[in-house]
């Protein structure tokens, strides 16, 4: 069976490999919009129905639905956000208006209210048809199916425009699937006649929406003050039945369906139209008005049993006060209307404290409790100052918790900041929880139990400058009184609670073990463990990071614990010796990592059978093992092979698992199967893939120049010859080579090296893994990546006179370092690079507001010391003061609005390379981030890129942006990407 398993995962892998490779062509910059990636998936409940959606990077893309027991995929374009009804009698989702139209919105200029908007898909998985409505914002679904759905549209009832759902359902033969696929043909608003959508498309990266684009439910539009909602329909799926309300902004369902609420707002041309609470019953029909008349209702929450409702309301003040003051409002199945249940008056609220706007209430588990946000009444702005007369003044104070620029960032989260309280829905006692002296909070039992831990930071934030982090002092909290006790102070670490709350434990970094606090006494456990609980591989100055809990035992009787390689089962109690449950993953430099196939569980029972994700070291290989909780047994391998398997899911009903495996050869592909060793394949995208000459990966092996064995990937291209000299490119960050069987797709990167285009094109690239040694970062680099680079040269098949390498942030850095200590590199490419640690120690990244003392002392940058303790380790290991020595032409791009490295490091470096008459050129894309968001602006770069390195490693032609710059009275006018003739 394993066999077999490998050998049809072998031909998964190759399976693009059928025609003549000397016939394929190599990639170009058309290819990346049309190239497509597996989205969203999901299974249903009882496993027979699985989903998944089709992206493109730009333009329109589908969902597939498709039934593992037979060959039927159903096609939904522009669907997306999916879900199945509980009983997995429905699939609902969204259907997004056509890409163009979108864009061509965009280009208008137009208002959001205006802009295409999205429809829903309701598809009837037994009668295979499909409900479509227009003019939908958001829909909701009960956890538990009770037979409706709730929908929100983005029209009002006297809105005309809303059209009526469509019904259409054809069926059309895809040869390529050799499958029966039924295509939705959808109404197409504003059009003559239907047309059929094409499966492929283009889609926007995310990141490049614009607030319009973003699938969020919005408030609707704002007049004299009054944001009005719109229509709510809650509809039964299985019955004729709905219901219609106007003027709902916000609605939330109880778990079990058996409850809908929903708040409504007041209407600016009825005025007799005041907000409103509602809650409508499922099973009687019936809808009950529970608060009527607000200034503001906000932040409604339900219980899991559907038999309480909790919100916050204001409705004593004018409309324009300065000074709002909310109230918990109350309601219980039987109640005629809600009550106020607690307010600043509440015994038990501190003085001059009152209940946080900001904060949305929450029941516990059972429903006993209700936890609220409270915070200290904020002053009254005084109205009388004149805005142009205001002094606009930071003011930085050494004894403050945080720098200026930290508190500013948070600013607005520190504004809302809100305090946890909980009352007893019993005797209605209210108890303050939470305090500034005491922030955090971490519940046991889901909120029921007799205590609660507290985490403070207060006194310790001082540090975070250097240390990048802060040490907490732990409580122990009663429940019930909100008194507490000091479990331990100024642990480098976070603590948890056990499932039913028996033990608060955490590991404590600094100390290196585990521990577990019961009953006012601390333990550490572990014991018979000979083998490193942490990061054996970390090179940083800060403590090794922990490879942290698996589960624990039923009734907090054990608790698993991850090494490297292995599981241990730990008495919690500190007494017994530890067992390696697993005991074969050293050995065999595979680990072993249980998938987590139920959030919601948070233990294993004694016989119960749980699954391992599998990944052997050596090999890059990864698989699935089961493995009994009982037994004395070692993990059953079902499947491991030369791909990579992620984002495994299970039917909640069913033994029915759903998966994708890749490999660098293969996109990532959806698999279903009910074992694990059985399996079939559902999805096939980037067909388009077989014309163009791809590549290969391997890993290799050399000696580093500190005397250790290196690791690495080669990417060959696909018609690779080993009689010729190739180009070669190095790209690297820290170590990559884990990431062996990943699929890299050819796509605009926001700066990292494209692998597949330079590969395709005639490249080899390099991809060394890099350790650190503390203080030496500089120098590390050189070590993997220069000795990586000459052996590969001697292999006989890269041309040592056309080498360039390529890296992004810290990448970047380790570029500009190595060509002032070589040179042997005859291209250089450096994203956001740090070219002097001496000044960039002590700056700001602004999109944190944190200093960056913490990375040169503690983290990733691994000098390990202040400026003031060693100057020269900072001097070192930076390139502008090594600038003379540089040989090799270097591109830099930094932006001005980078938040992580300051991009004035990018000027230091082309400043100083310019007056020294070096070949420097630098890329600053306006307003963009450290990392390229703009979809636009990576597919400059990706040309820019190419146009360097053909230009310095093939002999070709360079752009005129090379040869002679681009001036500023030519900005928006030309690019410079045109071939410099003369």
């Amino acid at each position: 069976m394993y066999r077999s398993i490998y050998f049809s995962l072998v031909i998964f892998s190759v399976s693009f490999l059928g025609e003549a490779v000397a016939q394929k062509k190599p990639l170009d910059h058309s290819v990346y919009d049309n190239w497509q990636s597996i989205g969203e998936r999901n299974i249903s409940a009882d496993g027979s129905w699985i989903y998944f959606s089709v992206e493109p990077q730009e333009g329109d893309g589908y969902i597939i639905l498709s039934s593992p027991d037979s060959l039927t995929q159903v096609q939904f374009h522009r669907g997306y956000s999916a879900s199945f009804t509980s009983d997995s009698k429905f699939l609902v989702f969204k259907i997004k208006p056509l890409y163009q139209e979108l864009r061509n919105a965009r280009i208008k200029k137009l208002k959001q209210e205006s802009f295409p908007k999205d429809s829903l898909g309701i598809y009837d998985l037994t009668k295979g048809t499909l409900n479509k409505i227009p003019q939908v914002q958001s829909y909701k679904l009960p956890k538990e199916f009770s037979g409706w759905i709730a929908y929100h549209s983005t029209k009002s009832s006297m809105d005309s425009s809303l059209k009526k759902p469509a019904i259409d359902t054809t069926v059309k033969k895809d040869s390529t699937l050799k499958q029966k696929i039924p295509v939705i043909i959808e109404q197409i608003p504003d059009k003559k006649q239907k047309r059929k959508l094409s499966a492929t498309g283009e889609q926007d990266d995310p990141s490049d929406y614009t607030e319009e684009f973003k699938d969020a439910e919005g408030d609707g539009p704002e007049t004299n003050g009054v944001v009005e909602g719109t229509d709510l329909i809650i509809k039964s799926l299985t019955e004729s039945a709905s219901f219609s309300f106007g003027l709902i902004q916000e609605y939330v369902w109880s778990e079990n369906g058996k409850l809908l609420v929903m708040r409504s707002t007041a209407s600016k041309s009825d005025k007799s139209k005041k907000p409103v609470v509602q809650v409508w019953r499922s099973l009687e029909k019936r809808t009950d008005s529970i608060l009527v008349g607000a200034n503001d209702i906000r932040n409604l929450v339900v219980d899991k049993q559907g038999y309480q409702v909790a919100f916050l309301a204001e409705r004593d003040s004018a409309f324009k006060s300065l000074q709002k003051f909310y109230k918990v409002w109350y309601w219980r199945n039987g109640d005629k209307e809600a009550s106020v249940l607690l307010d600043k008056f509440t015994v038990g609220m501190n003085a001059n404290w009152t209940v946080s706007q900001h904060a949305t209430p929450y029941f516990s588990k059972s429903g006993a409790r209700l936890f609220v946000g409270t915070a200290p009444i904020a002053p009254i702005k005084d109205t009388s100052l004149i805005e142009i007369d205001l002094v606009k003044l930071d003011i930085w104070n050494y004894k403050d918790d945080y720098l200026q620029p930290y508190q500013l960032k948070n600013l607005d989260q520190e504004l809302k900041r809100s305090y946890l309280g909980s009352v007893d829905l019993n005797s209605k006692a209210f108890v303050q929880l939470a305090d500034p002296s005491v922030p955090q909070l971490m519940l046991s039992q889901e909120g029921d139990g007799d205590y609660y831990v507290g985490i403070s930071d207060v006194g310790n934030r001082v540090s975070m400058q250097w240390e990048g982090s802060t040490k907490k002092n732990i409580f122990y909290i009663d429940s019930k009184t909100g008194k507490r006790i000091t479990i331990t102070k100024n642990l480098n670490g976070m603590p948890q609670i056990s499932p039913t709350g028996k033990y608060v434990y955490w590991y404590d970094m600094d100390k290196k073990f585990y521990s577990t606090y019961q009953n006012g006494t601390i333990k550490p456990i572990g014991k018979g463990i000979a083998t490193s609980l942490y990061d054996e591989e970390y090179d940083m100055p800060s403590p090794p990071t922990p490879y942290g809990i698996m589960r624990w035992h039923e009734k907090d009787s054990f608790v698993y614990v991850y090494d490297r390689f292995d599981v241990w089962k730990v008495d919690p109690a500190g007494v017994l010796n530890s067992e390696n449950i697993t005991g074969i993953g050293r050995k065999s430099k595979t680990s072993y990592r249980m998938i987590i196939l139920d959030s919601e569980k948070k233990d294993v029972a004694h016989g119960e059978t749980i699954f391992f994700r599998t990944f052997d070291e050596l090999g890059k290989n990864s698989g699935i093992a089961s493995f009994k909780i009982c037994c004395n047994e070692k993990p059953n391998q079902l499947q491991s092979g030369a791909f990579s398997i992620a984002s495994v899911l299970k039917s909640k009903n069913s033994s029915a698992y759903l998966y994708t495996k890749e490999t660098f050869l293969q996109s990532p592909t959806v698999f279903y199967s009910a074992d694990f060793t059985t399996e079939k394949r559902l999805s096939s995208i980037n067909k388009q893939q077989a014309e163009y000459n791809w590549m290969t990966a391997e890993l290799f092996t050399w000696k580093a120049y500190n005397g250790k064995t290196a690791t690495g990937i080669v990417y060959k291209p696909e018609n690779f010859d080993p009689s010729k000299k190739y180009p070669m490119i190095a790209y690297f960050y820290e170590t990559l080579s884990d990431g062996l069987y990943s699929y890299l797709p050819p796509a605009p990167t926001p700066s990292r090296l494209n692998i597949p285009f330079f590969v395709s094109r005639g490249y080899i690239v390099l991809a060394p893994d890099i350790h650190y040694t503390d203080g030496n970062p500089g120098k590390s680099a050189f070590d993997y990546v220069v000795s990586g680079a000459r052996a590969l040269v001697k292999k006989g098949w890269v041309d040592s006179t056309k080498m360039g390498i390529q890296g992004q942030s810290w990448g970047g850095y380790q570029v500009a370092h190595i060509i002032t200590r070589t040179p042997l590199f005859a291209a250089a490419w450096a994203g956001a690079p740090v070219a002097n640690m001496t000044s960039a120690y002590g700056g700001i990244r602004w999109e944190s507001g944190m200093n960056r003392q913490f990375q040169y002392e503690k983290s990733q940058s691994r000098i390990g010391a202040t400026l003031w303790q060693k100057p020269q380790l900072y001097i070192e290991n930076s390139p502008l003061f090594h600038l003379p020595t540089v040989k090799t032409p270097l591109v830099i791009m930094a932006n001005d609005n980078d938040g992580a490295v300051p991009w004035y490091q990018g000027i230091e470096l082309f400043t100083a390379m310019r007056r020294l008459n070096k070949p420097v050129w630098m890329l600053n894309y306006n307003g963009e981030a450290h990392n390229l968001v703009e979809r636009k602006n990576r597919k400059d770069i990706q040309i820019r890129e190419q146009q360097f390195f053909d230009w310095l490693l093939k002999g070709e032609k360079p752009a005129v942006w090379l040869s002679k710059g681009l001036p500023a009275t030519e900005k928006g006018k030309s690019w410079g990407l045109e071939m410099d003739l003369d």
